[in-house]
């Protein structure tokens, strides 16, 4: 943290606005967002899979912050910043329409019923993504849990502004520490993609 936070740590208020980030990256560029960076080398390999774009990754869990840092280092990747924040505060201050992409992979499960409300893909995690995607843009899911895939599912379901984009195949990220743990226990992978209509209606009652 100390020799490499300098080149990629930011704070909120350096991200959250297009003139922040414009000054943060130095360019004016479509915005990604990964919450949850396990091991560090997705968020990386997404940053290079889209140089056109600037990626925050957001990660409250240190030792995650360190490997990404170091994965960060040793790419020399530009185009990436770091967050240690709480990914809902930062979702609540970017503004509406101006996220390319909001991606979580194998976020905590909570396998636990009296767990379940602790999800962080939820009602109001929903509804914030569609607020901050532009019309076509991404929200991406992935888990090793069932029922947390048909969680997923419902909840996004709540929203009409999103619609169901899955894909047929696995997408060409590499294996997180997260899932190869799912694999290794012989839970399959769901991976989830919705986008963003054009129109401006928010829930449904479903």
């Amino acid at each position: 943290l100390a020799e490499l936070g300098s080149s990629w740590l930011v704070a909120p208020a350096d991200v959250t606005t297009a003139a922040a980030r414009t000054a943060t990256f130095g360019r004016a560029a479509p915005l990604l967002i990964d919450i949850g960076v396990g091991d560090g080398r997705a968020s990386v390999a997404w940053a290079a899979e889209r140089p056109d774009a600037d990626l925050v990754a957001i990660e409250l869990h240190r030792p995650g912050i360190v490997k990404l840092l170091r994965a960060l280092d040793a790419d020399d990747r530009t185009n990436a910043r770091v967050l240690e924040a709480d990914a809902l505060e930062v979702l609540d201050g970017l503004e509406p329409g101006s996220v390319e992409s909001i991606r979580v992979l194998f976020p905590d499960p909570w396998p636990k019923r009296r767990h379940v409300h602790r999800r962080l893909v939820d009602r109001r995690f929903v509804t914030t993504a569609a607020e901050l995607l532009r019309p076509g843009g991404e929200l991406l899911l992935a888990t090793d849990w069932e029922d947390y895939a048909e969680h997923m599912v419902s909840m996004v379901a709540t929203d009409r502004r999103l619609e169901p984009d899955h894909p047929l195949q696995r997408p060409g990220r590499p294996v997180t520490a997260y899932e190869q743990r799912g694999l290794d226990a012989g839970r399959p992978i769901r991976d989830l993609r919705y986008r963003r209509t054009g129109g401006d209606g928010a829930t449904s009652s479903g």
